[in-house]
């Protein structure tokens, strides 16, 4: 039997012209120049379990660090709304008890209002996940208040396993990594706050995001996904 170690890996279709048709969408998209009319904006949310501390950590001492025991009791879940601004170096973080269509809706529209004016449209990046639709706004708002808000957005639907084209997936994963990954967050308002603080540290240390695949590299590196098309 092998031991070979199993590695995970997003893996793209082969011959499939939807994703090949999203994904050029996506990149030509990312290949625009910075435009603060139509600024790009992409967006992804992830679930997380909230867990208490059943015994009280001990503090850090000057032999070990701080010791926390192994036990701990569920306190239901949250949902981490991340929203990122690539040219601009802007992420915006936001924790949520659910992830329903007006969930997301509500967080699309807090952000459009809070950052940008009445004549900018909106380019938005995001999965294709159920809860990512034009419907959504007329879940959480009134059709008048819905529509406006539908007229400023642009949807640009990343592929079938092409998530990995959405950069607010890539910023989801870093504040993961960096600030929630093992730590045991027993509220949404504890997790609101470190997750806010992260943002609120990595928008002022670092720049904007320099995408570098084009699709001159997509239509070379990711052949397979294209048709062949017979002369």
């Amino acid at each position: 039997m092998s031991n070979r170690k199993l590695e995970y890996w997003v893996i793209p279709p082969d011959a499939d012209a939807e994703f090949a048709a999203h994904m050029e969408a996506v990149l030509d998209l990312y290949a625009q120049p910075y435009d603060p009319t139509r600024p790009v904006l992409c967006m992804d949310e992830q679930p997380v379990q909230l867990q208490k501390e059943t015994r009280s950590p001990q503090p850090a001492t000057a032999d070990h660090g701080q010791r926390v025991d192994y036990e701990y009791e569920r306190a239901g879940t949250a949902s981490i709304f991340m929203f990122t601004e690539p040219l601009a170096g802007w992420r915006k973080v936001s924790v949520r008890e659910r992830r329903t269509k007006a969930d997301w809706a509500l967080e699309v529209a807090q952000v459009i209002d809070e950052r940008y004016g009445q004549d900018e449209r909106v380019q938005l990046v995001c999965d294709n996940l159920n809860t990512h639709t034009i419907g959504a706004f007329y879940e959480a708002f009134e059709p008048e208040q819905a529509r406006l808000l539908v007229r400023r957005i642009d949807f640009c639907f990343t592929p079938k396993h092409g998530s990995w084209l959405n950069i607010a997936e890539n910023e989801l994963s870093a504040m993961t990594r960096q600030c929630v990954n093992g730590r045991r967050f027993g509220d949404i308002e504890t997790l609101r706050s470190e997750t806010a603080a992260w943002a609120n540290d990595v928008n002022s240390t670092q720049r904007g995001v320099d995408w570098q695949m084009k699709i001159d590299d997509a239509r070379y590196k990711l052949a397979s996904v294209y048709h062949k098309i017979k002369s």
